[in-house]
Order: C-alpha cells, then sequence, then structure tokens
C-alpha cells in the first residue's frame, strides 16, 4: 500500500528546523499540483537550492530526507523553473507516475498544504492564524483558538457472500473496481458506519464486522480503516445510481484488481481473490 516504504520510514513528529540547500522544498500551486522534475526516469521534487530563499515551514521526514513546504503566496519563480523541465502535477498524477517513497510523501505533503491553505483566518473571531511553536497547530493570537490537522475517518468495506466480493464502481472519478466505501458521520461508530453505507449503496444488510488494516489517504485527508463482514439476509443489490454505476457480486478467481498496489481497497480485494481473507 502507499505507506508501505520499509526500509525507509516517515518520521511526522513536529520539529522547528532551518532549511538546508538539499532539502525538499515543495511547491504547490493554488489548485493543489506540485512541482516535480523526472531525473533519470524518476519523479524528483524540488530542493532548495533549486527554488530558493522563500517561506517555508518544516513537513516531515522520510529516513535523512527532510521536507519542508513553501508557503502560499510566497514568490516562487516557477517560469524559470518550467524552462529547467519542471512540471506542475496532481498528486493523482503522482501517484501514476511516481515511486513509492514519492507518492507516499506526495500525499502526506498534500494533506498539510490543504490544511494550511484552508486554516489562514480564526474560524472564531477572523484574525489570521500564527504557526503553533510547541506542536504542529495554527493558534489565533487574539482569542487563543488552536486549529489542528483535520483527519476524516472513512471505512472500506468487503462484503462477503461465500466465495463472492461485493464490487462496485464509482459513477465518476475512480474507473476501476472499488469496495464500498465512505465517511464516518458525527456521532457515529466505525462499525456503524460500515453498516450504513452497505445499506445506503447497495441495500444489503451485514453482520460478523471484522477489522482488517488501517491506511492514510492524503488526497482526501483520510484514515481509511477496511473491514470484512457477511451478508446478513437477503443479498439482492439494491444500487444507489447517484453514487455509484456497477456494483455487483463477483466470485473471487474473476475479481479484477486494480492497476497498482497502491489503495487498501485493491490489497482487500487481493486478500480475498487469493483466499487470504480469513487469514487475520
Amino acid at each position: 500500500m502507499i505507506q508501505d516504504i520499509y526500509p525507509s520510514r516517515l518520521y511526522n513528529e513536529f520539529k522547528k528546523c532551518e532549511i538546508e540547500e538539499n532539502d525538499y522544498l515543495l511547491v504547490f500551486n493554488k489548485d493543489g499540483k506540485v512541482l516535480m522534475k523526472e531525473n533519470d526516469g524518476r519523479l524528483l521534487f524540488s530542493t532548495k537550492k533549486q527554488i530558493g530563499d522563500v517561506e517555508n515551514t518544516y513537513l516531515f521526514s522520510v529516513d535523512e530526507q527532510k521536507y519542508f513546504l513553501a508557503l502560499e503566496g510566497k514568490s516562487v519563480d516557477t517560469a524559470a523553473l518550467e524552462k529547467e523541465g519542471f512540471v506542475y502535477l496532481t498528486v493523482r498524477e503522482l501517484r501514476d507516475h511516481a515511486d513509492g517513497n514519492e507518492i507516499y510523501a506526495g500525499f502526506t505533503a498534500y494533506h498539510l498544504w490543504r490544511w494550511y491553505a484552508d486554516n489562514k483566518y480564526c474560524g472564531r473571531c477572523g484574525e489570521p492564524l500564527n504557526q503553533g511553536d510547541k506542536e504542529r497547530s495554527l493558534v489565533c493570537p487574539k482569542c487563543g483558538n488552536t486549529v489542528y490537522p483535520r483527519i476524516n475517518p472513512a471505512v472500506i468495506v468487503g462484503v462477503r457472500k461465500g466465495d463472492y466480493l461485493l464490487l462496485t464502481k464509482y459513477k465518476k472519478g475512480f474507473a476501476h473496481n472499488a469496495l464500498v466505501a465512505g465517511f464516518t458521520e458525527i456521532g457515529e461508530t466505525l462499525e456503524g458506519t460500515v453498516a450504513r453505507e452497505v445499506m445506503e449503496e447497495t441495500g444489503i444488510k451485514v453482520k460478523n464486522i471484522t477489522y482488517y488494516k488501517s491506511q492514510p489517504w492524503g488526497m482526501a485527508q483520510d484514515i481509511l480503516v477496511g473491514f470484512y463482514c457477511e451478508v446478513d439476509g437477503d443479498s439482492e443489490i439494491h444500487m444507489d445510481e447517484s453514487e455509484l454505476k456497477y456494483a455487483e457480486w463477483v466470485k473471487r478467481e474473476d475479481i479484477v484488481l486494480q492497476p497498482n498496489n497502491l489503495s487498501l481497497t485493491n490489497e482487500m480485494m487481493r486478500m480475498f481473490k487469493e483466499g487470504k481473507d480469513g487469514d487475520f
């Protein structure tokens, strides 16, 4: 999955440090695209040496490599960089063309860029927010309101019926096979989200809800939580046509997987296809 970068490791603890010449300095434009350059067939982020002196903030490290964010609205001569072969890529394009560490770092950086971009002013009094100096936070200097990075919990659900798995395809956006998925609502448990989302999208009741694994998914500021469960009673599908264009029971050997192994959804489909979904 996207976070499986072993033997490398993400160090996401907050710290205050100064950027150095060879540290990555990630530049996002107003549309959330990140500046990248191809080098010997590999996509790489820009460095402080390439970008120059712009206001920035430390994000995280992968092993010894530090990542910083060029703060929005600060002057970056992107026209000159584009002449040197740099291009802006969406995080989806990054996912499709970059290597493991770059994808994971890019998704995580995008998650934080989105948070900084969406929280410039205090939601309580309207004052411009300052960065916290003891933890990753944004603090209002007037009323003291403190804002932390937003993480949206969502579930991925493998609904089983013997040797069949319930597969779906979204009505728009992602074109490949997927599983029932959805965000947790206020006051709802994760298990409650599983039961509700399966019922809303396919009209099926479920039982024996069992946790499988979780995954950070910075593209949507999510923490994805995977569950398997069983059909409870009638297995006839009543698909929500406003959200899905496909929902069918598919036998193990007939499951067509996604084109890469980055997502929790694809791993859960693969585990079922290989008969390993009961090995946890």
